[in-house]
């Protein structure tokens, strides 16, 4: 295999530098499909799409984007990126319009915008510019074409998880989701990933999802699955949802613990307080490489004098992934045979590459919640070469 290493400063952080992203090129690169041809010794024109206009919070996440972009832009050697940013406001027609000056600004390849259905909105515009779209968003139904989505996917963590759970003999999976779309999705990539990584399929529970629905439903869930002879229990809900509750009911309810495991699919360090819920000590689940996406927020932090948007790493890993490519001088760089790569890139949050479908696989740590804290027990992989990939 070759491997395409971009020509990158050292990053100006305490301790040893690190080079913090690059491009690595599978060995065979795949056909090409859509992006225009670019002359890699020339300026590269990059649009950003952020929804600057849609509130307050819109406005701290545009801004967390931006600098996170410009930031992976200083560290590119023997590229050039002319960064533009344009307003979606969050809105599809915005997002349309948006996307339209980009191209008529001669964007070559476009990052963002946020929203599944700004995204979508600006992927169909941008189509019509045989140009490609690497969204923030994780929702891999609008993923496909000339778009693709930088957010961690529900497979992702899926697969990532069973896989562990497999590997400490806790592969008889249980899924208990509240009756929502998003945690319909979660469940679903939950049981293909249990079919792609061999486990056994325990069973599946669902509650009305309201504090009400919660309650009401949790002496029948605890018992469902105690029957069910399940080692391990996925919780698709987060922390600002019904997570909290079932992780204090369920074994208030009989569930032991230590007999089942608890792994929550979304982030359970999201927002901090939540480590310190009773409920979810000893709970697994997946994040990004930690020291790289620690590295990352310290450093944003030292440049700006504030502290990103969760998000922001995104920003960071588009422009990286941009910026490795073009400097290989291949005039294809920006094309989708290019982007999927099969050795990925390495960015803020770690490893990921982009798939042929439009989503992205990343190289994700197991972490579990002890004391109060994040305790990593199976690391995040640095490469696509290791068990998994």
């Amino acid at each position: 295999m070759v491997v395409f290493l971009s020509s990158l400063r050292k990053l100006r952080t305490v301790g040893a530098a690190l080079l913090l992203f690059a491009a690595l090129s599978a060995c065979e690169p795949g056909a090409i499909n859509t992006g225009p041809s670019v002359n890699t010794r020339d300026t590269v024109r990059v649009a950003l799409l952020v929804p600057q206009s849609s509130g307050e919070n819109g406005v701290f996440l545009s801004r967390s984007l931006e600098n996170a972009a410009r930031l992976a832009i200083s560290d590119l050697e023997g590229v050039e990126i002319a960064l533009t940013v344009h307003d979606t406001g969050g809105d599809p027609a915005l997002a349309t319009q948006a996307a339209r000056e980009a191209l008529d600004a001669g964007a070559q390849i476009i990052i963002g915008p946020v929203f599944a259905e700004a995204a979508n909105a600006a992927g169909v515009e941008a189509a019509r510019g045989n140009v490609n779209v690497l969204s923030f968003s994780n929702n891999t139904a609008i993923a496909g074409g000339n778009v693709f989505v930088l957010g961690t996917t529900f497979r992702n963590t899926a697969d990532r998880l069973v896989g562990y759970a497999m590997g400490q003999g806790r592969g008889n999976v249980y899924i208990v989701n509240a009756e929502d779309t998003s945690e319909e999705i979660g469940r679903d990539a939950i049981i293909s990933a249990i079919q792609t990584n061999g486990a056994t399929y325990a069973g599946n529970s669902s509650f009305e999802l309201s504090q009400e629905g919660v309650i009401s439903a949790v002496p029948t869930i605890a018992n469902e699955v105690q029957l069910s002879g399940a080692t391990s229990v996925f919780l698709t809900s987060g922390t600002s949802g019904a997570l909290p509750f079932l992780a204090d009911l369920l074994p208030e309810a009989g569930l032991d613990p230590a007999a089942t495991q608890m792994i929550g699919l979304q982030r359970l360090d999201i927002p901090a307080s939540a480590l310190s819920l009773t409920g979810l000590q000893s709970a697994w689940f997946a994040l990004p490489d930690p020291g790289l996406a620690n590295q990352f927020a310290s450093r944003y932090t030292q440049t700006y004098d504030s502290q990103p948007h969760p998000l922001a790493g995104l920003a960071y890993d588009g422009i990286a992934a941009i910026g490795a490519l073009i400097a290989t001088g291949d005039s294809n760089a920006l094309t989708t045979g290019s982007l999927t790569r099969g050795g990925g890139f390495v960015g803020a949050n770690g490893v990921f590459r982009l798939l042929p479908d439009g989503s992205n696989e990343r190289g994700l740590a197991v972490a579990q919640v002890q004391n109060n804290q994040v305790n990593v027990i199976d690391p995040a992989p640095r490469s696509f070469s290791g068990s998994g990939f």
